[in-house]
């Protein structure tokens, strides 16, 4: 099953929010599932969350979210595309799925506005999990990078074959052929008159990422009360040191890292990324039952 849901963001903006799997049924008490919500990185979309979603729905309601400017979700011309818009997106989403408290798991960007939010509204999230995105600053020569290696896109492609292959293979920010790459940007494209494009816009995805990587996020990480799981692929862009530096800002941290993982560890280690995180997660759902269990006389 899967099951579209629409969602209304700050400034009206339509977003898509998607379950790939059936939740549990209510017990005959009306307990509800544990609310999950998922959130992409940046060129991310929901469905990159579909198989996560679908073994997490054994215990858990889980929500993936196509963040504004990406999957099927509105992309206004002009934005805004703020940190602001997208974690009032994350929060409208929570308040109208009904998921709160909720858990947030976060893939870089996204990663990001799940603390943000977190740290905005603790009423709102239970526990939260940070996927390889840094607190530190990443400085104007990054972005330079990043303009440039759109530029080297050799848009449009003329079948999915041949984007498996430049993003797996050709792409000269790849090492080492990376099949699971390939398949990530496979699923961002869409077929048009000329061949394949990206569904998001390149230019709108560097306004994005203009509005969070001059500066560094630690103050906000520190206001972060809900516990929380920092985890890196260990070739992935998140750091040992600093990854290990943020648990020990955040005040209920925890840390785990995925053996043979780059930044797309979900995609990378799907096996080493659920050893990594259900234990976590079902730290929680145990809580929420045993709260829930009557107390005998």
């Amino acid at each position: 099953m899967v099951r579209r849901i629409d969602v209304t963001g700050t400034d009206g903006v339509r977003l898509a929010a998607w379950e790939f799997a059936d939740p549990p049924k209510e017990r005959a008490t009306g307990e509800r599932a544990p609310g999950v919500l998922m959130l992409h990185g940046l060129m991310g979309r929901a469905s990159h969350w579909a198989s996560t979603t679908r073994w997490l729905a054994e215990r858990h309601r889980a929500v993936g979210l196509d963040q504004r400017g990406h999957g099927r979700s509105d992309k206004p011309a002009d934005g805004p595309y703020t940190r602001d818009a997208y974690v009032a997106d994350a929060e409208a989403a929570i308040e109208q799925l009904d998921l709160a408290p909720v858990t947030l798991v976060g893939h870089s960007m996204g990663a990001l506005t799940a603390w943000q939010l977190a740290a905005k509204r603790p009423d709102l999230v239970r526990a939260l999990v940070i996927c390889d995105m840094r607190a530190s600053a990443l400085g104007a020569a990054s972005q330079r990078e990043w303009e440039d290696w759109f530029k080297s896109w050799p848009v449009p492609f003329a079948t999915l074959s041949d984007v498996r292959k430049w993003f797996g293979e050709d792409d000269p920010w790849v090492e080492r052929p990376n099949p699971s790459r390939g398949e990530f940007f496979a699923e961002v494209m869409a077929e048009r008159a000329d061949g394949w494009r990206p569904v998001f816009s390149r230019r709108q995805m560097l306004q994005s990422r203009a509005t969070w990587f001059f500066e560094a996020h630690w103050e906000e990480l520190a206001q972060v009360s809900c516990p929380t799981l920092v985890l890196r692929g260990l070739d992935g862009e998140l750091g040992r040191a600093e990854a290990q530096e943020m648990v020990r800002v955040l005040p209920r941290g925890q840390y785990a890292e995925v053996a043979d993982a780059g930044h797309l560890v979900h995609y990378d280690q799907p096996e080493g990324w659920r050893a990594a995180v259900e234990p976590f997660l079902e730290q929680f759902a145990e809580d929420i039952r045993d709260d829930r269990e009557p107390v005998s006389p």
